[in-house]
């Protein structure tokens, strides 16, 4: 054991450098693993959580006043019903901010939905205009308990009583309005009313979503929402940033195991001597194998501890949604396993990379085999070389690459191993430029409008285009309506549009198929085509109220909005079935160089209280905290890659001693046998370069797309970066990869002849 020791002692103190970037890369990967597990826990948990503390209804029907919801109780599969409530939509302002809410006549706390209350207390007949704000209103209002509300183009004012958490889908501006629970008394014009099921089995909320609107009627049914939905609402993109996370740790873990594996067999083959010699003085071939196998599962579980204790202490108190999700996963009850087997079977993983190749060492024999004697730089010269140094190009250059790439195998080995980390780099700076494509080119994205305008009663359409039309920053605006449609076996509902005429058409961002110029012509979603099992071309029928609306699907639109649930015509379309129908919203195209902000805050005061006006929901948004997470994953692939690259290094200067006395003898001179081993390097790296971004683009865009397919968003979304940025890419790999290997190369050209031989030998 003492022998062995100063064994890993020794190799330790020849190789710092290199066992410094194995604990800093492993202490990335497991980092990035547990964060996302995280990510996963904080996306799925807290909703759960909620649900199952409220019982929360697993399908909400808003339906018109008239429906007859004592039916719903006796259906199959329901064990409970909440409501039915009455509800008034309104608009609500507090501090200077608006949004869009429902009131919902409750008159005592629910048993099924029940509000979970986080600050505050419940409603009070003693005061008969007090509410309790969803929570998610609450934040966009600023609202808490004891403010006073307004209701804008009214006299009418609530009182926040208190404020709640729910399971049913949470605020979104300009397209899902807050909650509000109030009195009866409160809500004094009710439109509606909603209905809340509690189902036996929640596998059966389309049997039970279709036999509701067949009892109630396909007329009597406005909208439907599901369990589905509101967890898809709360997970947000945490989910994505955890895929995100869990996707490269794990590809640069295995890259990591190759890198070790590499590393290993590169220093067997530079120590068969001394392992020969451990092996005659009694080393048996287990003992040599543990050497290797301790020493790097320790550098292994040092990283992994790290990387487990950074993330428990200091994981909580990093700004924004990692640091919310940190601390929501640590009070999980899988948090304390997932601490302990995520570094676990990173290490395990690591250790059995490490295994496969000391085993190599533990079969070296105790008397070296002489190795066949190589010829200059890598073997006997192919033809192509001998010609080029017939062109009188530099002869360092020509043995440089004829080095490079002399035995096949081992240079093959070496170029795969660098080019998965060059290739993940690759992926995560295609996932920074789709993001980024997002802010700077929304239009491309399904985003060609930058403000929605909505206006209360005050202000009928010729006032509202008339404020518009005042403000030169206004390049066009679009009248649009939106309504719940019933799908096909009316198993749920998705959102029409009709936006933009066909004098004015809508500017649609497609991905497959033709704008909707003609009568009946629509552009869906994704997520919709997905839904209906339906493509490009195909007629789709759906149901709004008591009328049919069958369109003609020519496009494939790129759809941000409610997962892709989107089918959009003209309005001219929309007013054919229903003549009557007036635009409930504006969408805004401004003028280049526009800030959405400064018009919003014009438009709003030139409506003079009438105009409500909120920005468009940019999807990547909420994806800001995944730019830190790419640049720390760019820095952990990094350090993998500078790991195997000073594997190659070493070993390629290891095996050119060999090649020293040849080159001096045919009058190379130091400089000349240093630039040899600094092109053959050169080259090795320019061939993962070349081969990692040939894999990483089209690899970036099927992923991309895939997660862009799965969201509803639909494929076309994914962006390359730059060439330029492509370029700087690989010219700092081989710049540095040449500026790494110089300085050993120069040591080894200007060794002592004595040290030459002894090497050779």
């Amino acid at each position: 054991m003492r022998a062995t020791l100063r064994w890993a002692h020794s190799d330790l103190r020849t190789h710092r450098g290199e066992a410094l970037f194995l604990v800093l890369a492993t202490a990335g990967i497991v980092a990035s693993l547990l964060l996302a597990t995280a990510l996963f826990g904080y996306a799925t948990n807290p909703w759960q959580r909620t649900f199952a503390e409220a019982r929360g209804a697993h399908v909400w029907l808003h339906t018109a006043p008239s429906a007859d919801a004592r039916a719903l109780a006796g259906l199959d599969g329901v064990s409970a019903v909440a409501g039915p409530y009455r509800t008034e939509s309104a608009t609500v302002a507090a501090r200077g901010t608006r949004a869009s809410a429902e009131l919902r006549a409750t008159p005592r706390l629910p048993s099924v939905g029940r509000p979970l209350l986080s600050a505050g207390h419940w409603l009070d007949s003693a005061a008969p205009d007090g509410v309790v704000l969803e929570s998610s209103l609450a934040r966009a209002l600023l609202a808490e308990p004891g403010d006073t509300l307004t209701l804008p183009g009214t006299a009418r004012t609530l009182t926040v009583e208190g404020v709640a958490d729910s399971a049913e889908p949470p605020y979104r501006p300009g397209e899902q309005p807050g909650l509000v629970w109030a009195l009866p008394s409160a809500v004094r014009a009710p439109a509606g009313q909603v209905i809340g099921l509690r189902l036996g089995d929640r596998a059966d909320t389309d049997y039970a979503v279709q036999r509701a609107v067949t009892v109630l009627g396909a007329g009597a049914v406005g909208e439907v929402s599901t369990w589905q939905q509101a967890r898809a609402e709360a997970q947000g993109d945490n989910r994505l940033l955890g895929q995100v996370l869990g996707l490269f740790g794990l590809a640069a873990l295995v890259a990591a195991g190759f890198a070790v594996h590499g590393a290993i067999a590169t220093r067997i083959r530079g120590h068969l001597r001394d392992l020969s010699v451990l092996k005659a003085i009694g080393f048996t071939p287990g003992q040599v194998v543990r050497v290797f196998l301790l020493q790097h599962l320790a550098y292994a579980l040092l990283g992994a501890c790290a990387a487990a204790a950074l993330t428990e202490g200091l994981g909580s108190r990093v700004p924004g949604r990692l640091g919310d999700a940190v601390a929501v996963w640590q009070g999980l009850p899988g948090h304390t396993l997932a601490v302990s087997a995520v570094p676990a079977g990173a290490v395990l993983f690591i250790g059995l990379t490490t295994g496969l190749a000391a085993w190599r060492a533990g079969r070296v024999p105790p008397v070296p085999v002489p190795r066949p004697t190589a010829g200059p730089a890598g073997g006997r010269l192919t033809g192509a070389a001998r010609q080029a140094l017939g062109l009188r190009l530099p002869a360092a250059l020509v043995l440089g690459c004829h080095k490079a790439f002399a035995g096949r195998g081992r240079s093959l080995a070496t170029v795969a191993r660098l080019t998965l980390p060059l290739l993940l780099i690759v992926v995560a700076l295609s996932a920074w430029t789709t993001i980024d494509r997002f802010h700077s080119s929304p239009e491309r994205v399904g985003l060609p409008t930058a403000l929605t305008v909505r206006s209360d009663d005050a202000l009928d359409a010729s006032g509202v285009r008339s404020v518009l039309g005042r403000d030169p920053r206004v390049a066009a605006a679009y009248p649009g309506v939106e309504v719940a449609a019933l799908v096909p076996g009316q198993t749920g509902t998705i959102a029409l549009r009709g936006v933009g005429t066909r004098a004015e058409p809508y500017p649609y961002a497609l991905a497959a198929g033709r704008a909707a110029r003609g009568p009946d012509e629509a552009v869906a979603g994704q997520g919709l085509l997905d839904l209906l099992h339906a493509r490009v071309g195909d007629w789709v029928r759906m149901t709004v109220g008591d009328r049919p609306q069958i369109l003609h699907i020519v496009g494939r639109g790129i759809e941000p909005r409610n997962a892709g649930r989107v089918v959009t015509t003209s309005l001219d379309t929309l007013r054919e079935n229903d003549p009557e129908l007036s635009p409930a919203f504006y969408e805004l195209r401004l003028r280049p160089g526009a800030d959405p902000r400064r018009v919003a805050a014009a438009l709003t005061s030139a409506g003079h209280g009438h105009l409500e006006v909120h920005p468009a929901t940019n999807p990547a948004d909420g994806l800001s905290p995944l730019r830190g997470v790419v640049a720390g994953l760019i820095a952990v692939l990094a350090l993998i890659g500078l790991v195997e690259l000073l594997t190659a290094i070493g070993g390629s200067v290891r095996e050119g001693e060999r090649d020293v006395l040849a080159l001096r003898a045919i009058g190379m001179s130091p400089r000349q046998i240093t630039a040899i081993t600094v092109t053959a390097t050169s080259c090795t790296t320019l061939a993962a370069v070349l081969a990692g971004t040939a894999l990483g683009l089209p690899l970036a865009r099927r992923l991309i797309d895939a997660q862009g397919g799965s969201s509803g968003i639909g494929a076309g979304i994914a962006q390359y970066p730059s060439p330029g940025l492509l370029f700087l890419l690989g010219s700092a790999a081989v710049l540095g990869a040449a500026a790494l290997a110089t300085l050993p190369a120069a040591r080894a050209a200007r060794r002592r002849l004595a040290d030459t031989l002894s090497a050779a030998a």
